[in-house]
């Protein structure tokens, strides 16, 4: 039996969660020519639509150095207190217009100090952006949260040092830490200091793990770091074998830990081979804790309601499968549980009843 279509406008209305979207990679084309003009930054072109599927193109290459590497022309635009402002105001309305009603951005604060601000500065202008951007949300009836999670990169030695700041800003909008950069050759029991350090303080955590590096790095992200959840996490899937859970597996699924999966920016990353045959929908089925994320809106040329969109059509995803990539996601946001359970009780779920119910499957 084939399963209901669900139109686009339909996915569009969907109460959608997002944890894994990175400030730096889902600025709007025509923001970052405007920013580059303004402090004299070359970028590959200065036509927005040509610049769009410039940043698609070139993160395609099927490695994740080279994925990372596109995000030299949004870095060069965010090292101002204007740039600041402006991405995060509009970062908050974009996900309004695509219907998340929760998100958590996270940027890394030490990559943003060539224009003269310090990191507490960073930190304050991005929160500042952020609360101009949900109060426009909130007044067009498109509310949404939106959390922050600051980044250590792995490559370098700050980590410590942002791990105070999460600590600092944890009552101004700061939910959470992660460490990003490149995966292999910089594995994160490298920070432990900073990971022990937000324990103590009971700030939580997740980390990249698991996609260019595999079971070691999530290994260690969990039992030796402590993460609560995992970015990434595709390389799971090496410790299943026809459908039996080795242990670490066994531990992911059956301690409900969080996997920020992000189909389309693994294909990019050459971590997936297609959206069809991407590791969540087997995850989904085996019943592990999956979460469906962005990760990064320009580089990836995508949104929540295209990655939904994405799995409806090519993997045969069900309403009932969004939903629970949704609730599963609000599940483990770092907000408080009754912070988590009124947006899942009194808006994923009835908004996913209202969508259907004006838009019904075909």
């Amino acid at each position: 039996m084939t399963a209901p279509r669900i139109d686009t406008d339909t996915l569009r209305r969907l109460p959608k969660a997002v944890l894994h979207d990175h400030l730096d990679g889902g600025l709007r084309p025509a923001t970052v020519v405007e920013l580059a003009d303004a402090v004299g930054h070359p970028l590959p072109t200065t036509d927005p639509d040509e610049l769009a599927a410039w940043y698609v193109g070139a993160a395609g290459s099927g490695d994740l150095v080279r994925y990372i590497a596109t995000f030299e022309h949004t870095l060069a635009v965010l090292q101002s207190r204007e740039g600041l402002l402006r991405s995060a105001e509009e970062y908050v309305l974009d996900l309004a217009a695509d219907g998340v009603v929760y998100g958590e951005v996270r940027y890394a604060p030490e990559l943003m100090l060539r224009g003269g601000l310090a990191l507490p500065e960073v930190v304050e202008t991005v929160q500042e952006g952020l609360a101009t951007g949900m109060a426009k949300a909130a007044a067009a009836g498109t509310p949404v949260r939106v959390g922050t999670l600051l980044c250590g990169m792995r490559m370098f030695d700050r980590t410590k040092e942002t791990a105070d700041l999460a600590v600092a800003f944890r009552d101004a909008g700061v939910v959470g830490f992660d460490i990003a950069g490149a995966e292999d050759g910089f594995p994160p029991a490298d920070h432990l200091a900073a990971f022990a350090y937000l324990r103590r303080e009971n700030v939580p955590f997740t980390i990249h793990a698991g996609e260019a590096h595999g079971l070691p790095s999530i290994h260690q992200a969990l039992q030796v770091c402590g993460a609560q959840r995992i970015g990434h996490g595709v390389r799971i899937t090496d410790d299943i074998v026809d459908g039996k859970l080795g242990r670490l597996a066994g531990w992911v699924r059956d301690r409900r830990v969080a996997l920020e999966m992000c189909p389309t920016s693994n294909l990019q990353t050459g971590a997936a081979t297609s959206i069809a045959e991407h590791p969540i929908t087997a995850l989904k089925d085996l019943g592990f804790r999956v979460t469906l994320n962005t990760d990064n809106r320009l580089v990836s040329g995508t949104t929540m309601t295209r990655e939904m969109s994405l799995l409806v059509e090519r993997a045969g995803w069900t309403v009932e499968d969004l939903r629970t990539v949704t609730v599963n996601a609000l599940k483990t946001a770092f907000i408080p549980f009754d912070e988590r359970s009124a947006l899942i009780d009194d808006v994923v779920l009835p908004g996913y009843e209202a969508a259907l119910r004006t838009s019904p499957l075909t």
